[in-house]
């Protein structure tokens, strides 16, 4: 299907005034040095689901562990995911990592410039194509993400919900039609520019947009009822019992399978109650210790409750500190590690919380 933007709507005046207002006011980021394929394409991927500002550090220490495709498809998997470590979302790197073998393997190296061939790389889609493709290589693709739905939105009063596939597709339709012959990085760099600094998703800065002058919406008076965009699904809530189980100065913790949630890395021993079993979570915690470690333990005192949500779950996480009695022969995914060496292992997020709870 063909979307035709408004005839009102002056293509070369919106395309030259942001431009120029990006020229002029773009952020200092560390993946701006220069248009390597490589590198802007870790940006893109560390950029999805997560703050500018968080990412610069993350992005500076990876660039420097991994400087090129080769080096990230060298690498082992456990240094990928501890340089990665905090950032979430860890399916992210091992695509990434996965995408960079096929890079070396298949093309020398050399991120490929065409959307056919970018977008058989495991975990890039079409924005992520679209982003490497215009601002490494200059293509005239379009790069849609949040700030550019948003933006588009509004400045073509379009009521479509955003969060249907079907609009992402109108929107790549409209900004493909706008972007300007030989500047497509920077076209798709400054309507992203201008998603985060200006046109925000509450309370836009209208009166200092540079573009201004072209947004129907704002015309209209309506440009903080857009985007529509429908309601996701609240996360699912699950409770946990944590065991800190501790012998000698160690702590146990365990590999996670390497499939599925948070995979391969490492955590305290958890079980999954349900809610209203609190008279039973000791001694289901004993049990499953012995079962799945083949440790016995003494179940103490709770020591805190940790609360950490994902997009589809929201973990609630009851910390115990248990002594170890009895039990060696652990399984091949559990150790005693030293409690000033657990640094070396890669934990999530929630993870780190509890582990701070043994300093306490």
């Amino acid at each position: 299907m063909r979307y035709t933007l408004p005839e009102e709507f002056h293509v070369f005046g919106f395309s030259s005034d942001l431009l120029a207002w990006y020229d002029s006011q773009k952020r200092d980021l560390p993946w701006r040095i220069n248009r390597d394929p490589y590198r802007v394409w870790v940006s893109e991927i560390m950029l999805q689901q997560t703050r500018v500002e968080t990412v610069k550090p993350y992005y500076l220490n990876f660039m420097e562990k991994f400087p090129t495709v080769q080096a990230l498809a060298e690498a082992p998997e456990d240094e990928v995911l501890k340089a990665w470590e905090g950032l979430g979302y860890y399916s992210r790197v091992r695509n990434l990592q996965t995408a960079a073998r096929e890079v070396q393997a298949n093309y020398g190296g050399i991120v490929p410039d065409t959307p056919e061939e970018i977008r058989t790389l495991k975990g890039v889609g079409p924005y992520t194509a679209g982003a490497i493709l215009s601002i490494a290589y200059e293509k005239p693709e379009p790069a849609v993400d949040g700030n550019v739905m948003r933006v588009f939105s509004r400045l073509l009063y379009l009521t479509d919900d955003i969060a249907k596939p079907a609009t992402r597709i109108k929107i790549e339709h409209l900004v493909r039609q706008v972007i300007p012959e030989g500047r497509a990085g920077d076209f798709n760099q400054a309507l992203m520019e201008l998603g985060a600094m200006v046109c925000t998703p509450r309370s836009p800065q209208c009166l200092t947009c540079p573009v201004f002058d072209y947004c129907i919406a704002r015309r209209e008076g309506v440009q903080e009822e857009l985007p529509n965009k429908g309601k996701a699904k609240p996360p699912r809530p699950v409770y946990l019992q944590v065991a800190l189980i501790v012998r000698d100065g160690a702590v146990l913790i365990n590999k996670r399978p390497e499939q599925g949630l948070l995979a391969g890395m490492w955590e305290f021993p958890m079980v999954e109650t349900e809610v209203d079993r609190e008279a039973a979570k000791k001694d289901l915690l004993t049990q499953q210790m012995q079962e799945r470690f083949g440790v016995e333990v003494e179940v103490r005192e709770m020591q805190g409750e940790v609360q950490h949500t994902f997009s589809h779950l929201q973990w609630n996480m009851q910390v115990w500190l248990c002594d170890w009695i009895e039990g060696e022969e652990l399984p091949p995914t559990a150790r005693f590690a030293a409690v000033e060496e657990l640094d070396a292992y890669t934990f999530p997020v929630a993870h780190h919380k509890i582990k701070a709870m043994l300093h306490g």
